[in-house]
């Protein structure tokens, strides 16, 4: 038996991630020899200044669509969302087709869902701000996806931006980057940025408090990937 959305638990490791910032999470990556980062994604709408949750992914492609019941895409990646999700979506056919639009947007919306990230093309979106809605996205487009891309696949593997994501990875954006860890990872990576975060706070209040920054920034800035407590 399914569990009531009601009564479902918050995801402990969206909760943690959503205290953080992407440079944080970024320098935990680079610690940990990890990978994930992209760049250069503006955010499009939405007045949240981060999002942050578990991906469910969305695959478009200009071949044939996948065989079963014939549904508009996107809408069962709506339908899975929540408030704890960040749909992310893959098109890179190459063609100038909406991989994301303003019906989608709503039932997002509705669904509580925290945004989506989209390499591709998005559509409406004024109706997207309209919602208050969060959507990064490489580029924006009044052209339909309609006799141009096709669903390929929901939360099966992925690559935006070049970077392998899975169904139930996780993924944090703000005006920064994108970043996505593996879920394997998350806990990892999350200990880290917690880490670094703390001594850059701690940093913050010497600086307050009146210490030159040239002594803050010295030792203490400089190991602060290396692991210890310099």
């Amino acid at each position: 038996m399914s569990t009531p959305e009601s009564a479902r638990q918050p995801d402990e490791a969206v909760t943690r991630l959503r205290r953080l910032d992407c440079c944080a999470v970024s320098d935990a990556l680079d610690l940990l020899g990890l990978a994930g980062q992209v760049t250069g994604v503006p955010k499009r709408s939405g007045s949240a200044a981060k999002i942050a949750g578990r991906v469910i992914t969305l695959k478009l492609h200009d071949g044939p669509r996948p065989d079963g019941p014939l549904r508009h895409l996107g809408t069962t990646a709506v339908e899975l969302s929540d408030t704890d999700t960040v749909i992310v979506v893959e098109q890179r056919s190459g063609k100038d087709a909406g991989c994301w639009g303003g019906l989608l947007t709503l039932g997002a919306k509705l669904r509580g869902a925290a945004g989506v990230v989209a390499d591709g093309p998005v559509r409406d979106i004024d109706e997207a701000r309209e919602y208050d809605f969060p959507i990064f996205s490489t580029s924006l487009t009044a052209r339909t996806a309609r006799g141009r891309v096709v669903e390929a696949a929901t939360n099966g593997p992925i690559v935006p931006w070049g970077v392998p994501v899975e169904a139930d990875d996780y993924v944090i954006a703000d005006s920064s980057a994108v970043i996505f860890i593996p879920a394997a990872k998350v806990n990892a990576v999350l200990d880290a940025a917690e880490a670094i975060a703390f001594k850059e706070a701690v940093m913050a209040k010497a600086l307050l408090a009146g210490k030159p920054i040239s002594l803050v920034m010295s030792g203490d800035y400089e190991n602060m990937l290396e692991g210890g407590d310099k």
